[in-house]
């Protein structure tokens, strides 16, 4: 039992360690709770939030402009404004980010846990998804992924299940602060009649029309496999009617009826 302890307890520290080393090589952001001091000096001592302009003031130098430096740079910027001003002849800073605000990701969509998430280090698609709690039930297999870099915004579609299937993992791209996933509600199909479950079902990829009486649970004891249709909306707004067989392929926002037998 001690030693599950201990190897608990080691556990534990090894992540706190893991997620501090990461987050170092994050930029700090409007919003980031800073805790920074100079060794020695401890009347320097401050505990302060970067401000929406991306600057703290900092006592002695004033305003300094930390927005988008990694916590690394943005020692090295105050050390040298307190050598560079003659207020220390050696300046040793210290930053620690308490709370990571500025760099957050937003999770919209068929989702498990919609929200803000912030990136506390090297985080990559699929490591904010699984944070959301993934897809939800009705989520598509499919994500939005819109980011803005140098002034740009771009939106990239990703298949997450066609991905992990064939191992491209050069999609599951690093994200940044302000970064916005979007997973989209699943294609559906609608079937009723003499179906045992009638009702609104995900429309799984190449499904057929036989598939499609499966999901619904089969037929009921009057209904009938030889005159099943398909209503279905045209591009045009139109709606058509279809006699479907077992073999056609159920399209999205189709409804599938399945008629009452004669005999």
């Amino acid at each position: 039992m001690m030693k599950k302890l201990l190897m608990s307890g080691f556990g534990l520290l090894l992540m706190l360690w893991m997620s501090v080393a990461g987050a170092v090589d994050v930029p700090l952001g409007s919003g980031d709770v800073l805790k920074i001091s100079v060794y020695g000096n401890p009347d320097l001592a401050l505990e302060t939030r970067v401000s929406e302009s991306g600057s703290i003031t900092f006592p002695m130098v004033g305003e300094v402009a930390v927005g988008g430096l990694t916590p690394a740079a943005a020692e090295k910027l105050i050390a040298d404004r307190l050598k560079s001003g003659g207020f220390l002849r050696k300046a040793e800073v210290n930053i620690l980010v308490t709370q990571f605000q500025g760099q957050l990701v937003s999770v919209l969509g068929q989702v498990n846990r919609p929200g803000r998430y912030p990136i506390d280090g090297k985080r990559n698609l699929t490591d904010i998804l699984a944070l959301a709690g993934g897809a939800s039930a009705t989520g598509a297999d499919t994500v939005d992924l819109i980011r803005t870099r140098n002034g740009k915004t771009t939106k990239e579609v990703i298949n997450i299940v066609d991905m992990m299937q064939k191992g491209t993992l050069n999609q599951d791209l690093e994200l940044a602060g302000g970064d916005l996933i979007f997973v989209e509600r699943a294609p559906m199909f609608y079937i009723y009649g003499e179906v045992q479950k009638p009702g609104t079902y995900r429309l799984e990829p190449n499904m057929t029309v036989l598939q499609a009486l499966s999901a619904g649970g089969g037929l009921t004891q009057r209904g009938t496999e030889r005159n099943v249709r398909i209503k279905r909306k045209l591009p045009d707004g139109k709606l058509e009617t279809l006699k479907a067989r077992h073999d056609d392929l159920v399209q999205p926002n189709d409804v599938v009826y399945i008629q009452e037998s004669l005999f």
